[in-house]
């Protein structure tokens, strides 16, 4: 599967521009990479700010598909919108939040939960 996926707040804590807070994306981002899945970074952080979220891909050792493109949906469709079979943002529906104000004063994506949820309703760890 083809998964998309923000980073602040989703991968991090809320801190842009800066890079935020450790919130445990990290060991299931790498399940789901073990597992086969193509992930695509899918975030609004412009040319001038997004560097320090690609460095802590490469720094966690997280290698990504695609970074705010799917490679292959242009063999189909010229729409700019990501294309992705399921997409993990603190901002999604349905995606748990965890609120935790030692760490932010926004909620951010609850991993725990997360993976619990990719592994046993979506069969996807």
């Amino acid at each position: 599967m083809t998964i998309a996926i923000d980073f602040d707040g989703t991968c991090v804590t809320h801190e842009y521009p800066y890079v935020g807070k450790d919130i445990g994306a990290v060991p299931v981002l790498k399940k789901l990479l073990e597992k086969g899945h193509k992930l695509i970074l899918h975030t609004m952080r412009g040319e001038d700010s997004i560097k320090p979220a690609l460095d802590w891909f490469s720094e966690n050792k997280i290698v990504l598909y695609g970074i705010n493109y799917n490679p292959t949906q242009w063999k189909w469709t010229n729409s700019k919108k990501v294309y992705a079979q399921y997409y993990i943002d603190d901002a999604a529906v349905g995606v748990p939040l965890k609120y935790d104000g030692s760490l932010s004063s926004r909620p951010f994506v609850d991993w725990e939960k997360l993976e619990d949820m990719l592994k046993n309703q979506y069969n996807l760890l």
